[in-house]
């Protein structure tokens, strides 16, 4: 397995980064950590934490220079207000990218999620090539994002790997997380295979584990030789006793769940 010679994770003092933190050391030789908020102690193998603003542009740059893969999962992580939504994932993550390119290059893992694709039926399987269909602000803010990834790819040579990210928790909260769940440790495998790919493009990626309901199919992406290897499965039953779904509403119809179903955020 190769390492990244400098890794920067951003948005280190997140919740999912809180998961996959200490895996992390083993898939780089300097990890470097950063958010806005404290990160607390430095644990082993963690070379610096840098407290940095995403819409400081000049501070963005020094952040990533000399950094061979960026893990940015830094950002509004949930449905907010449209302006700040704007300034910390749009402004935010263009920054970053202008502060690679500057730079000179290095692989991105965009955290992206499936609200980018939530208002599509959950009938219907989708896959990377399925067009948008945000369900929220903050969804829409994940399409801004593949698309910026797409253009510095195509016109730069940047490379990202856009994860539409499903629910990365120890284990599922919901009956939908049932689908959706993805272990920490097949988000560990994840960034494993990015930095291994001898190419990698710029594909999005769902980001699952190997559950049994299966929403969001992979096949397209197969090159990168990513196979989720922990399930749901584990969890059979852990909802039987609630009350049965309504299979008219909307967070049970979409694939978005409560994001589909929510009112405007600012009314």
């Amino acid at each position: 397995m190769m390492k990244a010679k400098r890794m920067l994770v951003t948005g280190a003092a997140g919740g999912l980064v809180t998961l996959i933190r200490d895996g992390l050391p083993a898939l780089a030789n300097e990890l470097v950590l950063s958010d806005i908020l404290d990160m607390g102690e430095k644990r082993p193998g963690e070379t610096d934490h840098v407290l940095c603003d995403l819409e400081d542009a000049a501070a963005v740059a020094d952040l990533v220079k000399g950094c061979d893969v960026i893990l940015h999962f830094g950002g509004i992580s949930r449905e907010n207000t449209a302006d700040l939504i704007h300034r910390i994932n749009v402004v935010g993550l263009y920054n970053l990218y202008e502060g690679v390119r500057a730079a000179g290059g290095g692989r991105i893992l965009f955290a992206s999620s499936n609200h980018a694709i939530g208002f599509y039926p959950r009938e219907q399987q989708l896959t990377p090539s399925t067009p948008p269909r945000p369900d929220s602000n903050y969804g829409v803010s994940k399409v801004y994002g593949e698309a910026l990834a797409q253009l510095y790819w195509y016109k730069y040579g940047v490379e990202t790997m856009s994860v539409r990210i499903g629910s990365c928790f120890e284990k599922p909260m919901d009956r939908r997380m049932m689908a959706t769940w993805l272990s920490p440790g097949d988000m560990l495998r994840l960034i494993a295979r990015m930095i291994d790919a001898p190419r990698l493009g710029c594909p999005i990626v769902y980001g699952s584990s190997k559950n049994k309901q299966q929403w969001w199919d992979n096949t397209e992406v197969a090159y990168l030789g990513w196979e989720p290897e922990d399930s749901t499965e584990q969890f059979d039953g852990m909802f039987d006793h609630l009350p049965p779904d309504d299979p008219h509403d909307a967070a049970i119809v979409y694939h978005g769940g409560g994001f589909a179903k929510a009112g405007h955020f600012e009314d």
